[in-house]
């Protein structure tokens, strides 16, 4: 990639990071997204597709084969600590925590490596999707139309990833990254005052019991030989010091890979529930929320997704899944692609994601471009 470009990208890159736009109100990021498109050159876009999302398409000679590449545009509900960065965000309360900001600026940038080489024939579908941290916006573009209005044989993506070197690309054998579902338990009691415990029926108490037996789920119900995480993360319940309480609220997470295990996590869940009724007189309820299936890579793109990792950048191959999420996974269980990691450099000094002081490297920037533009050359290929 030709320095001027490399340029270019940064900038948008720092733009975007200085301009957040959180889940389910990415209308400026997409806004922006279809005017360096226009810059570049791009007449095919569509715009509003499952809510925010857009689609670019280039078309390039008699071949019919098509491919999408996808990127990610949504920031998160977090304050950013780095306020001495030049380009940190300018909006409170949110920032790019995640890298999306440089997702997004990969795949304008691997646009405009494929505008320049008229070695490929085919059509390359841009899937520029929004509401990826927790909104379902994968699902919302499915539901919308996505591969009916803009077919596509393959689809591959990328998130960056502190702990690799940078530039380094990761290529899963399998499963790329975890299901996951969110839940509550609503514990209902009798509230009543605090000296009188006998008259109530105490729901914090229940709960108490409650966060050691969940926490035991994964110990004692699940294979060791298998993949699972269940944490509670917040709890919420009581209104004075003096009164026991009428309403206890946990809320957790579980994430797996196996869905047998994700069943057996929720049934553990609905009994650990029952046994609180049946133990302190109280009424308890498990809600398990929708959430994302497993990236699991196909065999095929897998290997696809590989060669081309190989041709631009240092390519690893031993690394293992992570427990995180990615809502990627709803575009592979309708069509058959890939997703690999880009090392963003090291995690340490609250360099990992989510967290308040991430900022994506932006040598990634050249490395992450090259690699979508050559994987879409590739499928699009005869030997693809």
């Amino acid at each position: 990639m030709n320095p001027e470009l490399v340029e270019t990208l940064t900038g948008w890159r720092r733009h975007l990071h200085a301009n957040p736009a959180p889940t389910l109100d990415e209308g400026p990021t997409a806004a922006y997204v279809a005017a360096r498109l226009r810059e570049l050159g791009v007449t095919e876009i569509a715009e509003g597709i499952g809510g925010h999302g857009l689609v670019a398409t280039l078309r390039r000679g008699g071949g019919n084969r098509s491919v999408g590449l996808r990127a990610d545009m949504d920031a998160l509900p977090i304050q950013e600590a780095a306020a001495d960065l030049p380009w940190a965000s300018t909006r409170p309360g949110v920032m790019h925590a995640c890298g999306h900001d440089g997702h997004t600026v990969a795949l304008l940038g691997a646009a405009a490596l494929l505008l320049r080489d008229e070695s490929w024939s085919g059509t390359v579908h841009l899937v520029f999707q929004p509401a990826e941290e927790g909104g379902g916006g994968a699902r919302s573009m499915v539901a919308d139309g996505l591969f009916e209005r803009f077919p596509m044989d393959r689809i591959f993506g990328w998130h960056n990833w502190p702990g690799l070197p940078v530039g380094t690309i990761a290529v899963h054998d399998s499963a790329v990254m975890a299901a996951g579902r969110r839940f509550n338990i609503v514990i209902r009691g009798h509230a009543g005052h605090a000296a009188l415990p006998h008259l109530t029926r105490d729901p914090i108490l229940a709960a108490g019991h409650a966060i050691t037996a969940v926490q035991s789920i994964v110990a004692r119900s699940v294979d060791p030989m298998k993949t699972a995480v269940c944490s509670l993360t917040t709890i919420h319940g009581g209104e004075a010091s003096n009164q026991i309480a009428a309403e206890v609220v946990l809320d957790g997470t579980i994430r797996f890979i196996d869905d047998e295990v994700g069943r057996l996590m929720i049934e553990r869940l609905e009994a650990i529930a029952a046994g609180l009724e049946a133990s302190f007189g109280v009424r308890a309820e498990v809600r398990v929320l929708a959430g994302v299936d497993a990236t699991i890579n196909h065999p095929a793109e897998r290997e696809l997704a590989a060669g081309a990792a190989g041709a631009v950048a240092p390519l690893r191959r031993d690394v293992g899944p992570a427990m995180t999420g990615e809502d990627f996974s709803a575009f592979l269980q309708k069509v058959p692609g890939a997703f690999v990691w880009i090392g963003n450099g090291p995690a340490e000094g609250g360099r990992e994601l989510h967290n308040p002081h991430y900022d994506f490297d932006d040598r990634v920037l050249p490395v992450a471009s090259s690699y979508l533009a050559e994987a879409a050359r590739r499928a699009l290929s005869a030997k693809g």
